[in-house]
């Protein structure tokens, strides 16, 4: 195995019964990369991170987390959680502390925390440092979920789902607090559901679905996303034209002489990330 990397998996499965939730992937995630992991409810994903995450144990395979199994316990355990963060779906904390206490309080177990006030800051949460966490909207608390996972200057952030709640200004806000983390050399794993994210975020997808990886690549390459026949589109006599073509270039030449250089509502457009994600799961023909 590739001890080197941030995340190494060889052969993982994971059973629950007779159901296979995890059948057999193989997963690298590189050190100061930004990993997106996508798929559909049930696919098999939640259960790879949370081994990866020491939540759950495997039936087979091999994982190696910053070089440490996470299904080891002890001493050994507790050091390598000092180097990761997690921001889960959803927590449950002392509801009567404030912002800053709660986030100061997390702070006291790592060895070498970030600064509490800048990270309010980095989250957006400065108007609420005073406020009690039962008061904070959904959007907010999801803030705080986010700061509790960074306080401790992690090596490797997991991330679900984290941007559920935000409206588009905070997840703008919130993706650059990604690639500022990024820039700092924290490694990223990254569910979301929202393909836009990924695509603005990611250095590399994976896509799993039925305990399977089906590919991994980078946003602009995923299933062939960049070799994909393009949509060209046009207005000629008062309706909207098109056609698909692997050059697009050539074709848009071609209208434009015909058009003296001024095609009517010109658009060339190829697959975007989602629409090639949901052919890869099957929800879309």
């Amino acid at each position: 195995m590739n001890t080197a990397a941030a995340i190494e998996v060889r052969g993982l499965t994971k059973k629950y019964g007779s159901k296979v939730a995890v059948a057999g992937i193989d997963l690298t995630v590189e050190r100061g990369e930004i990993f997106a992991l996508l798929g559909p409810n049930g696919a098999g994903k939640t259960t790879t991170v949370e081994i990866l995450e020491g939540y759950r144990v495997a039936n087979s395979g091999q994982v190696r987390v910053l070089g440490f199994d996470p299904a080891t316990k002890g001493a050994a355990a507790q050091k390598w959680r000092n180097q990761i963060g997690i921001v889960l779906q959803s927590t449950n904390d002392a509801a009567d502390l404030s912002v800053i206490e709660t986030i100061s309080h997390f702070a006291n177990y790592y060895e070498n925390p970030r600064d509490v006030k800048q990270v309010i800051e980095e989250v957006g949460l400065e108007e609420k440092v005073g406020a009690k966490v039962r008061e904070l909207s959904g959007g907010q608390r999801r803030r705080l979920d986010v700061a509790l996972g960074i306080i401790g200057s992690p090596e490797l952030l997991f991330l679900d789902e984290p941007t559920t709640g935000f409206d588009p200004e905070a997840r703008r806000s919130f993706w650059e607090l990604i690639r500022t983390l990024k820039s700092e050399g924290t490694t990223i794993l990254l569910t979301t559901h929202y393909l836009d994210e990924a695509q603005a975020l990611a250095d590399r997808v994976g896509v799993i679905n039925e305990g399977v990886i089906i590919e991994i690549a980078t946003p602009d390459t995923l299933g062939g996303r960049n070799m994909a026949p393009a949509k060209v589109t046009w207005l000629e006599n008062g309706a909207t034209q098109e056609l698909l073509t692997k050059n697009p270039t050539e074709e848009v030449l071609k209208l434009s002489q015909r058009f003296n250089n001024q095609i009517p509502e010109l658009q060339v457009l190829r697959p975007n990330l989602e629409e090639i994600y949901l052919r890869m799961i099957g929800e879309l023909k």
